[in-house]
């Protein structure tokens, strides 16, 4: 991507939210909004497998890995987070959830075998992330051939439609908030989540929003047969 303040701000910001944010933001990530749009997410996941090995990349608190053991009850999660804040705590909130592994680790260097999951999954991580088509590619080896990526994060602009319906659910004063926060972090905008996909080794991809989080849907191409 092109050298642009956001991509500066990105190259400067730490990768992850380490403590005492991260106390903060376990605190914050409990509230109805949050709490929402991890059932929303957990939906379209359990929407796309029955089970089988799920990574969370970013996991943070662990709370869309409770929302997803709730709907995929014989699914492996795996939980990994590049704060070792981060990690103690998901470790603690996910003390009463079976069936979870939790790694620390960060995108750009998954520690998994080629082909070893189902299906990933990264809710508001992207932009944390410091090289954004090698962490996708790092996803794809880690993805099983025909399975699909769901990554989903804030962007600097919302669609009309979307804002409005946002408004509604979450009150004014939350979108607001929303709206200032896009000021101070490397957020991308719908399109360019979308441009993503031809830099990678996904080659394409579409994107819809999830509450008011963008989703952009990666899927790896299936083997060709011998």
């Amino acid at each position: 991507m092109a050298n642009t303040p956001r991509e500066w701000l990105r190259r400067l910001r730490p990768q992850g939210i380490f403590w005492p944010l991260s106390a903060w933001y376990n605190s914050v990530s409990q509230t109805s909004a949050f709490r929402r749009h991890y059932d929303l997410v957990a939906d379209e996941v359990a929407a796309q497998v029955q089970g089988g090995r799920i990574l969370d990349i970013g996991t943070g608190p662990g709370w869309l890995l409770t929302a997803l053991r709730q709907r995929l009850p014989t699914a492996t999660l795996v939980g990994m987070d590049i704060a070792p804040a981060m990690v103690a705590t998901a470790t603690r909130n996910l003390a009463d959830t079976p069936g979870v592994e939790l790694h620390l680790a960060g995108a750009g260097i998954l520690p998994f075998p080629d082909a070893s999951f189902d299906l990933v999954v990264s809710t508001l991580s992207m932009h944390h992330w410091k090289d954004l088509t090698l962490c996708l590619n790092e996803i794809w080896r880690v993805l099983k051939d025909g399975q699909c990526v769901l990554i989903y994060d804030l962007v600097r602009r919302l669609p009309p439609a979307v804002s409005t319906e946002v408004r509604r659910q979450f009150g004014g004063f939350r979108f607001g908030l929303l709206w200032l926060h896009s000021f101070d972090e490397p957020f991308l905008n719908p399109e360019e989540m979308r441009d993503l996909a031809p830099q990678t080794r996904f080659g394409s991809g579409q994107t819809h929003f999830t509450g008011a989080m963008c989703c952009l849907v990666l899927r790896k191409a299936p083997a060709l047969p011998d």
